[in-house]
Parts: C-alpha cells; structure tokens; sequence
C-alpha cells in the first residue's frame, strides 16, 4: 500500500466490487493500491475504489497526453493486427488483481473484420473472474475505449461471456509469477 495521498479536488469513482458510481470529495485521505493501465484502485475509509486516469490530477499525478497527431492522422483503412489488439488489451487491468486482462486469462475471442467503407471492426469475446463482479460494465467500457483507439479501428465490440466459466487454470505463466503462484 501506498502512503496517504490527500485528494486535490472532488472527483468520481466506482467502489469495487459493485460498481457503484460514487464522488470522493476534496481534502479526503486516500491511499493507491493499484496504478495501472492508466486507471487507480484506492482505498478510501475502508473500501476500494477505481479512480479513471481523466481524474489523476484529483491524486496528484499528471493526467494521461492526448493522442499524437500522428496517431490521430493515421488512416481508417490502417490494417490492424491481432498483436496490436492484444498488446492493446494488456494494458487493460482488473482493479483488484495486478495482472492485466490478456494474461489473467479474461479474453475468449478476438475477431477482426474489414468494413466495406474502410477501417476494421474489432469484436472481443471476454469474462469476469467472478460472475457477479459490478466491475464488468468498468472493465467493458476501458477494453472498449482502448481498442476503439487504435489507429484502423473504426468499430468496437466487446461481449462478456461466462462460458467457459473462468478458473485460476486460465492464468498465463506470467501472471502465475506475478501472483506467486509458481
């Protein structure tokens, strides 16, 4: 756990694991578990939150850069890969667990397919560790905006999926030494 971080300014926030949208208020003690993939898990009077990267200047760090122009003047038709997907993907965490969504085991299925009008759409078939998690819609939408964001991609689906269900047998090795589980 990180030391106290007072917050700079009132800013939203999901509790984890419900879901539920909240605002922490300016001046309240929090304390960073989890600073990854762009987004902050903290603790706050005894309960975790996600905190998106838009509101990092809340905790005192620099809020994310915008999109390089170059990014951003790439062409729609841009062939885009499974790599760059899933490359992509890995820098999409569960709030609670340190290792991103790829190597956890989460994604299921990833399609690419050209659009008659120029640019690919990207369906992502992927699941929770736990059914019920509140996380899930969180979770969809950062995996969602992320791929919507890679220069050729003009369409993005992502579907939860709960078949198979999701065990610790799904984890990479990677994610097995990260969680000490080697």
């Amino acid at each position: 756990m990180s030391d106290e971080i007072i917050l700079k300014r009132d800013c939203e926030a999901v509790l984890i694991p419900a879901g539920t949208k909240i605002t922490l208020q300016a001046g309240e003690p929090v304390a960073i578990t989890q600073a990854l993939g762009g987004s902050f898990t903290v603790v706050i009077h005894g309960n975790m939150a996600r905190i998106d990267a838009r509101d990092a200047d809340a905790l005192g760090h620099a809020p994310p850069t915008p999109a390089t122009a170059e990014t951003a003047a790439a062409p729609d038709s841009s062939a885009v890969t499974e790599e760059q997907v899933l490359e992509k993907l890995r820098t999409c965490y569960d709030p609670e667990i340190p290792v991103n969504i790829v190597d956890l085991g989460l994604v299921y299925d990833l399609q690419i397919q050209p659009l008659p009008g120029g640019g690919n759409r990207v369906e992502i078939k992927m699941t929770l560790t736990a059914p019920g998690c509140g996380m899930g819609p969180v979770l969809q939408q950062d995996v969602e905006s992320k791929v919507s964001a890679i220069p050729g991609v003009k369409e993005a689906g992502v579907f939860l999926v709960w078949d198979p269900p999701w065990s610790r047998e799904m984890l990479s090795e990677a994610a097995r030494l990260e969680l000490g589980m080697m």
